[in-house]
């Protein structure tokens, strides 16, 4: 089910009134919440639900005994149990085919005729997502970091919760499931600010990323041959706002849904586009993830505790597996391998120059890093190593005057679009939209609102799913 569904807004129309109505106790509450998420799951493909059920049940079992256990070879049987179910999982749903196309590569590249019928393996939908998750909590008890879940069904609700089942923010459980050991009832100021961060969301998704931005990113990365400088420039900005609008809209709406219930989320982006360098960005973008595989990869990976070389290797393996992390391809492995050179340099750098940050530099050295995001982003977006080569050479005026396929105004409209974008991340990037908002009158925030509901309303957007539904 799509937040940008009429179907959705029935769904949630349902769930806040069950939600709020006196008579379910706190118990029966949560009990209608898991199974809304289970409908709300399961509506793309029910029998995929069996594994969540599974993944459940499973972490479960481990966390109540990583607890309880104190042989440290058996607790490292309990976790490795716990990390072979989830990851066992994730490699065939997500990397199966992968790993046969690359088997059958090599395995024809030395000389053996090797043929495979692809598996066509049906992604579930979320499983990056609720598998990191699960694991976070394994791990964690196993780390003594946190306590398990006082009943089954709270962590059940923790791993199904709707709001962010499918594409995040990755939530811990010391600060999700925590929040279900009492009743959660939101206050007419939260449920309010939640319903306005719904709207925005959908105004992001629907009438930012759909109606603005997709058509153009689609037309130039599925154009067959070489463009112009301008065009390939224009797609590839068309893109890098629409995966920003496209994720950022959805963490915008699972924060606020959730918010209508009483239940927080955190923060999963903070106004990315406008970062002062790579540390800076990953500080800002998908924090959730980057967060996860800071405490979960690179720093068991050594971190900065072993030396420069170390810490080296340790970040360009998070980023790779990083890359891996979002998509069965090697473009994805590329598009983290530059984020971690990007970061290595970056690290270089700061040992050899020292640069005392101001306005005028600031937005130099964002608009430098914006730009190095937007050639991984060819990456990240392109399907073939070819359509990325091309494009990049495009970008580089090194094919003269390309193919156009794009108009004058296609043009005009993103670089305004992409232009207004990072002016507003730069004016934002030290402050919340929340502090905005108490500054701000209550006239012009409804006036803004009812702007954002209008276009929505008149929006073409067809409803198209989410980009990181794939992930």
């Amino acid at each position: 089910m799509l937040f940008n569904s009429l179907g959705f807004i029935v769904f949630l129309a349902v769930v806040l009134t069950l939600y709020y109505t006196p008579l379910l106790n706190w118990t029966g509450k949560k009990l209608m919440l898991l199974l809304a998420s289970y409908v709300f799951y399961g509506l793309w493909n029910p029998p995929l639900i069996l594994l969540l059920w599974i993944s459940t049940m499973v972490d479960w079992t481990a966390g109540n005994q990583l607890a309880k256990e104190e042989r440290p070879r058996v607790r490292k049987l309990w976790l490795l149990l716990s990390l072979v179910v989830n990851l066992g999982f994730l490699a065939f749903f997500k990397y199966g085919d992968f790993l046969l196309e690359n088997f059958t590569a090599m395995a024809n590249g030395i000389g053996w005729d090797f043929k495979a019928r692809p598996m066509d393996i049906i992604l579930p939908m979320g499983i990056s997502f609720y598998t990191f998750q699960t694991m976070s909590y394994t791990i964690d008890i196993y780390k003594r970091k946190t306590q398990p879940a006082r009943t089954f069904l709270d962590f059940a609700l923790y791993v199904t919760f709707f709001p962010q089942l499918v594409a995040g923010p990755i939530v811990r459980a010391k600060d999700l499931v925590t929040q279900f050991y009492e009743a959660k009832k939101a206050n007419a100021q939260q449920f309010l600010w939640g319903l306005f961060l719904l709207t925005l969301g959908l105004f992001q998704k629907v009438v930012l990323a759909d109606t603005l931005l997709a058509s153009t990113s689609d037309t130039v990365f599925g154009a067959k041959n070489a463009l112009n400088f301008w065009d390939a420039w224009s797609g590839t900005l068309a893109f890098s706002g629409q995966i920003f609008f496209d994720f950022a809209g959805y963490s915008t709406c699972a924060i606020g849904i959730a918010l209508m219930l009483g239940i927080v989320l955190p923060d999963n982006f903070m106004y990315p586009y406008a970062s002062i360098g790579f540390s800076d960005l990953w500080k800002r973008w998908h924090i959730s993830l980057s967060t996860w595989l800071r405490d979960y990869l690179y720093i068991p990976l050594g971190g900065n505790r072993h030396g420069i070389t170390r810490m080296y290797v340790a970040l360009m393996l998070t980023m790779l597996l990083g890359g891996l992390w979002h998509g069965a391809a090697w473009t994805f492995v590329v598009w983290g391998a530059l984020h971690g050179l990007y970061l290595v340099g970056e690290r270089l750098l700061k040992k050899v120059i020292t640069i005392k940050i101001n306005v005028f530099n600031g937005i130099l050295l964002a608009l430098l890093t914006y730009t190095l995001v937007n050639f991984s982003w060819v990456f990240f977006r392109a399907r073939t190593f070819e359509t990325a080569k091309t494009m990049v050479a495009s970008m580089f005026y090194m094919h003269g005057d390309g193919a156009k396929v794009l108009g004058t105004f296609d043009i005009v409209k993103v670089f305004t679009v992409i232009g207004l974008l990072f002016i507003c991340h730069w004016v934002m990037r030290s402050t919340s939209l929340k502090a905005v908002s108490l500054k701000t009158k209550p006239l012009a925030l409804g006036l803004v609102w009812g702007i954002m509901f209008f276009l929505i309303a008149i929006s073409q957007s067809g409803g198209e799913q989410f980009i990181y539904f794939q992930f």
